[in-house]
């Protein structure tokens, strides 16, 4: 264990070395991601798949430019510890989030079954004024949807709602579900569920296929 946090370090110097957006830097950062998965906290929560996508773009944005003031310090303790407790953060925010929306939806609409649709944690966290480098080809992905699978995956009813234009949106800088439920007149639960159900299978489809989980 001390040598692959040795080894984490190194790769970490090494990536920061090399310019945002450099090929170089894109992939130290592929290689690290794959190095520490396996050793990262891991629990059967539901919406733990949610809060580990949370923790790899915590990292792309964090581990060298420090966009959000929270950049990677060595003197607080190994790689795979950073990472671990941001994700147990969010996992708990889930956990937190879950219960408020089921509280919520339980007290208004009894009859209906929207508990457990949770509000995406990410959105208390502060907003990066650009995407990480290693987002780039994610970016280019959804924007160009060459087989057209994104945009005709849609809310009922709702074509404009769709996995290209909610997965651009919730990519850093995002956009909160509350501008996302005003601008699209549904409600956050309704969007929220859909992201989760449709869009991030597909998300996380493309990040295995990419090699970056």
């Amino acid at each position: 264990m001390v040598e692959l946090d040795a080894q984490l370090r190194n790769l970490v110097t090494q990536a920061c070395g090399h310019p945002p957006g450099s090929p170089q830097r894109q992939k130290l950062l592929t290689q690290i991601i794959r190095l520490t998965a396996s050793r990262l906290w891991r629990e059967g929560t539901p919406y733990y798949q949610d809060a580990l996508q949370q923790t790899w773009l915590y990292f792309c944005r964090n581990v060298c430019d420090g966009l959000t003031g929270q950049t990677y310090d060595p003197s607080y303790g190994s790689v795979i510890t950073w990472l671990n407790a941001y994700l147990k953060r969010r996992l708990q925010d889930f956990y937190l989030d879950q219960n408020r929306v089921k509280a919520t939806t339980v007290s208004v609409k009894p009859h209906k079954s929207h508990g457990g649709e949770m509000i995406d944690p990410v959105d208390n966290l502060p907003a990066s004024p650009q995407a990480p480098p290693i987002l780039d080809n994610l970016e280019i992905w959804v924007k160009t949807d060459l087989d057209g699978e994104l945009r005709s995956t849609h809310i009922k009813g709702h074509p404009d709602v769709n996995c290209q234009v909610l997965i651009l949106k919730r990519l850093p800088p995002e956009v909160s579900w509350k501008e996302l439920s005003t601008e699209f007149g549904l409600p956050i639960a309704t969007l929220s569920s859909f992201y989760q159900r449709q869009c991030l299978p597909r998300l996380r489809k493309f990040a295995v296929q990419e090699g970056l989980l």
